[in-house]
């Protein structure tokens, strides 16, 4: 197994790594909307924390050798379910290739932010 760790996106909150690549598969940590160059959540909305999270993603994919269009799976994690519509909306703007999905609704988040995503993709040769 290889340790997936970039810069570009926040560092982890607790004792977990941003992702995993075993068996030319990627394995992600969740997501939430901590802009890492400022170590803040700065989005209050569920588009401009959605935006932010993916905007992490596209990070951590490209450190894992990935990108969006190789994402096979998602699971996603919101707040407040009446966010579903305005987070499609701006998740479907980067996962085009429309990979299979899970999205439920959870009580409370970390620094009680309205979204989190995992993901696992295959990394490319």
């Amino acid at each position: 197994m290889k340790v997936v760790k970039t810069d570009l996106a926040p560092k982890a909150l607790g004792p977990y790594s941003q992702g995993y690549i075993h068996n030319g598969m990627f394995y992600s940590a969740g997501q939430i909307p901590i802009n890492p160059k400022s170590g803040e959540v700065e989005a209050t909305d569920i588009a401009g924390q959605t935006d932010q999270v993916c905007k992490n993603f596209a990070a951590v994919l490209e450190a894992a050798g990935s990108d969006f269009e190789h994402v096979v799976k998602t699971t996603c994690f919101l707040s407040d379910m009446a966010d579903f519509a305005a987070f499609n909306e701006v998740y479907a703007k980067y996962f085009s290739s429309k990979p299979a999905r899970s999205c439920v609704a959870v009580k409370t988040l970390p620094k009680d932010v309205l979204v989190e995503v995992e993901l696992i993709a295959i990394v490319k040769e």
